[in-house]
């Protein structure tokens, strides 16, 4: 291959209404199962472990929108409601849900939908996709440590020192990484 025009439309073929169509479905696909492969790297601290799934969670809203973004976090959240292997340390079932980091698997809902509509709406620069993620952390921080607070007792002070506080310099490299990746990945995602 020399680099001329028919070698670049074998590489990548022009775009279909079928594979236009797919595409979507195939990144939604990909980035449950990345939020799943996030969980697995889980350190636990308490109630509330670190993992990278939040990490994926913008990514996917930044990437693929507030409707595929959206579909991606569905599906994974499926998968673990389901009794897939693929919440926090290789967990699933619905009682994951209603425990102490059930807050925080919900809140990735809103999350990715509020980081995906700021994504398409706002330039695609890094100091937006920076910004729609630290949005999106404070309400993942807003759904989990209520959460966190009702189904364990605690009072907002110890919640917020066990559901937000140890978490902040780590999320906070997070989306430094995403929007790094966001960077990165876009081209490729969208030629």
């Amino acid at each position: 291959m020399n680099g001329s025009a028919e070698d670049k439309e074998a590489l990548h073929p022009p775009a279909t209404a079928a594979t236009a169509a797919l595409r979507p479905m195939v990144y939604a696909s990909l980035f449950a199962a990345l939020m799943a492969a996030g969980a697995y790297m889980a350190i636990p601290i308490g109630p509330v472990p670190i993992v990278l799934q939040n990490m994926f969670v913008f990514l996917s809203g930044l990437l693929l929108g507030s409707r595929w973004g959206l579909a991606s976090v569905a599906v994974y959240l499926l998968a673990g409601i389901v009794g897939l292997p693929v919440f926090a340390g290789g967990t699933g079932g619905i009682g994951r849900i209603f425990g102490p980091t059930g807050g925080f698997l919900i809140g990735y809902l809103p999350v990715v939908f509020l980081v995906g509509r700021m994504a398409e709406r706002l330039p695609r620069r890094m100091v937006w996709d920076v910004a729609a993620m630290t949005a999106g952390a404070m309400v993942l921080y807003a759904c989990g440590v209520a959460w966190l607070a009702a189904v364990t007792g605690l009072s907002p002070a110890k919640a917020l020192a066990l559901g937000m506080a140890p978490f902040l310099p780590g999320d906070a490299l997070k989306i430094a990484a995403a929007a790094l990746i966001a960077r990165a990945v876009r081209p490729v995602m969208n030629p």
